[in-house]
């Protein structure tokens, strides 16, 4: 098999989100984002990639998942604006 160009966008703890699949990043603390929060969690559709710290962002996929960061948006805007993530970049094993 061939190299895929799938590229990983890291949003902390060396979790990573495909980054094609990203439809919006946004604050977490408005009403709405709270209830799109509640209704994720309700389908299963919701993942905290934390690590229990306090939720900065909000990343929702074109699979209609709910991820949780603990990175800010506009942190997580500008990885995904420069490519990929600063140190620690994610490759696919071949």
């Amino acid at each position: 098999m061939g190299k895929h160009d799938t590229k990983l966008l890291n949003i902390g703890f060396n979790n990573g989100v495909v980054a094609s699949r990203i439809i919006a990043i946004v604050n977490p603390s408005s009403s709405p984002m709270k209830r799109l929060r509640e209704e994720a969690k309700e389908r299963g559709q919701l993942i905290d990639a934390t690590q229990g710290r306090k939720t900065r962002s909000i990343i929702i996929t074109d699979s209609s998942h709910v991820i949780l960061s603990a990175i800010q948006a506009e942190t997580i805007s500008n990885r995904l604006s420069d490519g990929g993530a600063p140190k620690e970049n994610f490759k696919e094993k071949e």
